[in-house]
Parts: C-alpha cells; sequence; structure tokens
C-alpha cells in the first residue's frame, strides 16, 4: 500500500514495483519534483491506471493481504489493467 500525505493510500501488488515497472520519482530534468506534480515524491506506474500512480508519497506498507486503498473504496477496480480496461469494481 502506498501512503501519501493528506491521507491518500493505493493498493498495488508488490511485483508491480518490481522489475523496473514502477519506480519513484524524486527529479525531474535535474530539479526537485515540484509539489504540483507530485514532489517531493511520486510513485509512477505506467502500466496500470493513473489512480495507481501516487502523488506526494510519503511510505509504503508491505502487507500480506490485498486491501483497497482510495480508489478502491469507492468503486474502482483493485488491480486496475487498462489492457483489460478493468475501471471500476467488478469488470
Amino acid at each position: 500500500m502506498a501512503h501519501s500525505y493528506g491521507d491518500y493510500t493505493t493498493n498495488l501488488p508488490l511485483r508491480d514495483l518490481m522489475n523496473k515497472q514502477a519506480w519513484i520519482a524524486f527529479r525531474f530534468n535535474g530539479e526537485d519534483l515540484e509539489p504540483e506534480h507530485g514532489g517531493p515524491a511520486r510513485l509512477l506506474v505506467p502500466h496500470l491506471y493513473l489512480w495507481k500512480s501516487a502523488k506526494w508519497v510519503r511510505g509504503l506498507t508491505l502487507m500480506h493481504q490485498d486491501k483497497p486503498g482510495f480508489w478502491e473504496v469507492r468503486g474502482y477496480h483493485i488491480y486496475g489493467d487498462p489492457w483489460r480496461e478493468q475501471r471500476y469494481s467488478g469488470e
């Protein structure tokens, strides 16, 4: 689970954070990442829908079982694979 300032969370399987599929960005073009773009740290997960690319990340929690994050408890898909059009819960 990625935790952001403002109590925002997003769930993400560990396999989607590994093998250069995702990263935490701190800088862009040699400059610190601006707050409007998610700085000081932004999670980038290009292969999943944007709600998984959390801005203002302050920490990660490793869990034994998946748990819904901010958007997932509001009806969005628990995983969010755009190639399978997994936008909403039940798809």
